[in-house]
């Protein structure tokens, strides 16, 4: 078997324990395609991988990396509608901090002549997320008041978006001004600091899509330490979504609040969804070919890159996700195309 580099990581902790060096060629089987990887996008469940709080799923790799763009170089058996050489990007359960890297055909997408791949690599995970949870689960449609915590972040950047061009009005929490100018610039219209105002009475004095005070949709990457909050912020047959837990996991739940308002909390997880079937990652892929990536092809939603390094550099940009400066996606290249 041959060899090419990979970020490596010499046990669990800080930035410092990855180490860019050798790690095994993969190989594609069938169904899946090899990825000569030009670019891979920085999540926040690398940084807790890295930490050893989060281990990758069954059988997928264990180098970090959820997502990735690059050029084709080979296919396996059973794969047809992809070629050696289409530029793509790639939704991955691990493994693309990488020079190369397998994934089930499947999990692609077709990276637009006009976008760069360096660009490109930092759109699946959050556009998966993005729509797997607002518009599948939560049902998101024209007319709707959703908060989206954390805006700023590169989830938040593309729900933003998402959701204005889907006729909904967005809320945002970010915790400078400047973040929240930036949120402004890409469509959304009530702008709550969290530093300096209560995020629930900001809310509860907006109108829902039936007139009712507070959010139609909550999309929460702090989990437990915003639950009670969240929920006093639901307006009426509201959607609370969970997608992380930065504010903790163990949380104190008002039931009769909830009862109250006739509202539903969901929690989901994109990388343990199986590969096919329902509520497959193939699905999710399948709905954004669709749904999505006619407006990324357009321009109508655009990815939103705080900064791209080396692959070298990926300690730096560990430390660069985990700083409150940062707005939007950071991204590590891999090599030029």
């Amino acid at each position: 078997m041959g060899r090419v580099r990979a970020i490596n990581l010499n046990g669990f902790g800080g930035p410092e324990v990855m180490e860019w060096a050798e790690a095994p060629d993969p190989t594609p089987g069938h169904g899946a395609v090899l990825i000569e990887v030009a670019a891979a996008g920085v999540n926040r469940a690398d940084l807790l991988q890295r930490q050893g709080f989060y281990p990758p799923p069954a059988g997928a790799s264990e180098i970090l990396g959820l997502e990735v763009s690059g050029v084709i170089a080979e296919v396996g058996d059973g794969v047809h509608d992809w070629h050696v050489g289409d530029r793509v990007c790639a939704l991955l359960s691990g493994g693309g901090y990488a020079e190369r890297v397998v994934v089930p055909a499947t999990q692609l997408l077709p990276v637009p002549d006009e976008l760069d791949l360096g660009a490109a690599a930092g759109l699946p995970e959050v556009a998966a997320t993005v729509w797997s949870n607002l518009v599948t689960t939560a049902g998101m449609h024209a007319g709707q008041l959703v908060l989206i915590h954390g805006g700023g972040s590169g989830i938040g950047t593309h729900a933003i978006q998402l959701a204005v061009s889907r006729g909904a009005r967005v809320a945002v929490t970010a915790g400078s001004q400047r973040k929240l100018e930036r949120c402004e610039e890409l469509g959304a219209s009530v702008l709550i600091n969290y530093r300096e105002k209560d995020f629930v009475a900001a809310i509860r004095a907006e109108k829902s899509s039936a007139g009712h005070p507070g959010a139609d949709i909550i999309l929460d990457n702090m989990g437990a330490s915003y639950l009670p909050r969240n929920v006093e912020a639901l307006a009426e047959h509201g959607h609370l979504v969970v997608i992380g837990m930065q504010g903790g996991v163990n949380g104190e739940l008002n039931l009769a609040a909830l009862l109250g308002k006739w509202g539903s909390i969901h929690a989901n997880n994109l990388r343990k969804r199986p590969a096919t079937g329902n509520h497959s990652k193939a699905a999710v892929i399948t709905d954004l070919i669709q749904h999505v990536w006619p407006l990324i092809a357009d321009g109508t939603i655009v990815p939103v890159i705080h900064a791209e390094l080396a692959i070298e550099d990926a300690p730096e940009a560990h430390r660069m996700l985990d700083s409150s400066d940062t707005f939007g996606k950071v991204i590590l290249r891999v090599r030029e195309f």
